[in-house]
């Protein structure tokens, strides 16, 4: 786990990230514009909504509500919109607007969500979550026992059975019995998460319209991508994701910069500025390169108890999944553990994968997508996904339909329909690739060639996918590459006929021989085991390749000496005619840390012993 950083970078102080020496001066210019949008853009939705204005189609009141949030009490900042012509009289169902990691009711997607639904006739509530804006508490991750809680006071206050400090008493809401408002949320990213952790402790909440959010935070910080046991998660850490993790520490710790007058209940533990005890002690172990099993498996306890994987089992509100393709922090796969949690178990529950995330795009999508900065709830497909979903279940419009069970975007198709619909997922089918000893990808395991090929990892990171770093501070960001040596790749023969559309997670099972790391295959230390990072590239008929939108599987090979499977992010992509699928092992990735030491790697192919490359095709055949 110890790779050193690429020259030029180093550590600086806890309200910084890992930066380059070049860019520390621009690092700080975006500390000064964090509340607006440099750092927060990658984590908040963003632009105003096309609402009429307020005083025409609603009113805005702003309150300040103190709950009990775990140990402490904490004064939420909120703003009620009440729409014209609600009252007692003549109630309506709520929308409350969740906020994104470092924003706030004011931002971008809470302050645009709340005036788009209250222009449509609900009662808003947007509010700005622990530790953020102007409200108490320090940073608690989301978890249901604190920031589920919290939530569930508004809820309260949505009933009219709670007042806020100035005594204001709401009696406009439609409500589905005595303390029971009728209430929707909808939110992205971290206001994804903490949607389902209210729903978790607290049923009278209707609907909840999750963004681009996980299932399981240790995954997505730390992603383990071999022997997947539960939700997303792998028994042990994976790669740590130090990119987009100091990110999301610098946001945080910033707080106190951003808002020197916050109140003194913010104030964090373990050596944190702005984080809960738990929270800071879990960076720290990340930091540490380190595994050792009794404080591994704190952290991992701790991670899963702020992530849906852990309670979704209480969760019965009704539920519409929207995910990101262009996501390297919150991949697919999370979305699609969740949704296979909540289907399971009879929660009503419907995913989309859109096009953009976090990673990209959040800003500009492409035409016809959901933005915020245009409104476009009804013309565009997403949006009016999300008006459906809460005709059904906050205005009971009972013949109103909600979709189909899965829905995905295709960046291949120029007008029209853009989406393709399925009722199931996965959708579509399996086709099966062979590992050769030639390099090459085969349709047929007797087409395997015998042989044994070995890469090496360096001490320092010799593969990238992309900086997330880069994205935050809006800097370029190099295409991805390998370097020589230190990976591996096979390679599929031209598509012929139909383009092959690969729609859902691909899966690769293979065997790899790594005597240094069989040496220490019972170390009482998980950062010992080895790791390696799988990925897929489409290479084009001149022989450019790109890697689909840059994600990455990082796998910690639970033993050496036994077979294992590694699942790939999930990805909508058409591979084209004369398009090649090209499926890579890397020894490491600049995005993650990697391998303690130096650990050759060989893979060995023979037509009754090889990898297997298992992809989810809707159409076409890669051969």
């Amino acid at each position: 786990m110890n790779a050193p950083l690429p020259t030029g970078w180093y550590d600086v102080s806890p309200l910084e990230v890992l930066v380059p020496r070049a860019s520390r001066p621009l690092l700080r210019t975006s500390l000064a514009l964090l509340a607006g949008t440099a750092l927060a853009a990658p984590l908040v939705l963003t632009g105003p909504p096309a609402a009429a204005a307020a005083g025409d189609a609603y009113t805005v009141t702003a309150l300040k509500v103190t709950v009990r949030a775990g140990d402490r009490s904490c004064t939420l900042d909120t703003d009620v919109y009440r729409p014209s012509g609600v009252d007692a009289g003549h109630p309506a169902p709520a929308v409350l607007t969740t906020n994104g990691f470092g924003g706030s009711k004011a931002d971008g997607s809470t302050d645009a969500l709340a005036k788009a639904f209250a222009a449509r006739g609900y009662v808003a509530l947007a509010y700005s979550g622990l530790g953020f804006g102007k409200t108490g508490c320090p940073i608690s991750l989301d978890g249901p026992r604190i920031d589920g809680r919290a939530a569930s006071q508004l809820v309260d206050l949505l009933a009219g059975s709670r007042t806020a400090d100035n005594g204001t008493r709401l009696d406009y809401v439609a409500m589905d019995g005595r303390g029971d408002p009728r209430v929707g949320m909808i939110g992205g990213s971290y206001g994804g998460a903490i949607q389902l952790a209210t729903a978790a402790v607290d049923h009278r909440v209707d609907a909840l319209v999750p963004l681009i959010t996980w299932n399981d935070l240790s995954y997505s910080l730390d992603p383990n991508n071999a022997d997947r046991r539960q939700g997303v998660g792998g028994p042990v850490p994976g790669a740590y994701k130090w990119q987009w993790t100091n990110g999301f520490f610098l946001i945080g710790e910033a707080q106190g910069l951003l808002h020197p007058r916050i109140d003194p209940s913010r104030t964090g533990g373990a050596g944190c500025l702005h984080f809960v005890a738990r929270a800071c002690e879990t960076k720290r172990l990340l930091d540490s390169g380190k595994y050792p099993a009794a404080r591994t498996e704190a952290m991992l306890r701790y991670a899963r108890s702020v992530s849906p994987v852990s309670y979704l089992k209480s969760v019965t509100a009704p539920t519409l999944l929207v995910q990101g393709q262009a996501d390297t922090l919150f991949t697919l796969n999370e979305a699609a553990a969740t949704y296979r949690a909540l289907t399971a178990q009879g929660t009503p529950a419907k995913m989309i994968w859109q096009y953009w995330g976090h990673s990209g795009g959040i800003k500009n999508p492409p035409e016809g997508e959901l933005s915020l900065a245009k409104g476009n709830l009804e013309d565009s497909y997403v949006g009016r996904r999300i008006l459906a979903w809460f005709d059904r279940y906050l205005r009971h419009r009972t013949h109103t339909g909600t979709g189909p069970a899965f829905a995905y975007y295709r960046d291949w198709v120029t007008g029209g329909n853009t989406y393709a619909t399925s009722a199931t997922f996965p959708a579509g089918g399996s086709r099966r690739l062979y590992l050769s000893g030639d390099g090459k990808l085969v349709g047929n395991r007797a087409e395997v060639v015998r042989g044994s090929r070995e890469y090496r990892n360096l001490r320092i990171a010799t593969s990238h996918s992309e900086s997330s770093l880069a994205g935050m501070l809006g800097l370029p960001d190099p295409a991805p590459f390998d370097a020589r040596g230190t990976h591996l790749d096979w390679t599929s023969g031209p598509v012929t006929g139909r383009p092959v559309d690969v729609v859902g997670a691909p899966r690769v099972t293979l065997k790899v021989v790594s005597p240094r790391t069989e040496r220490v295959q019972h170390s009482a230390d998980a950062a010992d085991k080895l790791v390696l990072f799988a990925k897929l590239y489409d290479v084009a008929p001149d022989g450019k390749q790109t890697l689909v939108h840059r994600l990455v599987a990082p796998a910690r090979v639970p033993d050496a000496t036994r077979r294992f499977t590694v699942e790939l992010p999930g990805i909508v992509h058409r591979y084209e005619p004369g398009h090649r699928l090209r499926f890579t092992l890397a020894a490491s990735d600049s995005a993650y840390a990697g391998n303690r030491g130096v650990k050759p790697v060989t893979v060995t192919s023979a037509p009754g012993d090889t990898g297997v490359l298992e992809l989810p095709v809707t159409q076409g055949v890669v051969r």
